[in-house]
């Protein structure tokens, strides 16, 4: 069964799940609707979006490769509020900011995991919410992140 775990200002929220956690959070439904997993989901994105930086404690489960497995921590280790680049991520973890790029895009569970923390030395960057850059832009005003974007 799938359904949308949470309505905001971004648009609707669902998620994926194993046993072990949280596989992805969708711009759209997912199939994680009930429980003590998505009980505990849709509480701390109903924060984050209430503008309550407590930081998320739902399990996750990731999966990809040594160098996947390696960006998505780093991301998880941007405290909210702040931004690191490409390059910052590129070096910290030894590989192209074309890679972090790639990665960023990737990423199956954005907000919880921030890539919208991630920007260009230049330019924003991309995301990939329903409104692209519009909506990287909501979520770092909602942080405090956006005397960065001036």
């Amino acid at each position: 069964m799938t359904g949308v775990l949470l309505d905001t200002d971004l648009g609707p929220l669902g998620a994926d799940h194993t046993n072990a956690g949280i596989t992805a959070l969708h711009w759209g439904p997912g199939n994680l609707t009930t429980g003590s997993l998505a009980d505990t989901l849709r509480r701390e994105l109903a924060a984050y979006f209430a503008g309550s930086p407590k930081g998320f404690t739902v399990p996750l489960a990731l999966s990809g490769s040594p160098f996947q497995q390696a960006f998505l921590k780093a991301l998880i280790a941007i405290p909210y509020g702040e931004t690191r680049t490409y390059g910052d991520l590129a070096r910290q973890l030894g590989v192209s900011a074309q890679a972090i790029g790639q990665a960023c895009g990737a990423n199956p569970i954005p907000i919880v995991i921030p890539c919208h923390r991630v920007l260009g030395a230049s330019s924003l960057g991309g995301f990939s919410g329903p409104r692209g850059i519009e909506d990287k832009i909501a979520l770092l005003k909602r942080e405090g992140a956006a005397g960065l974007l001036i």
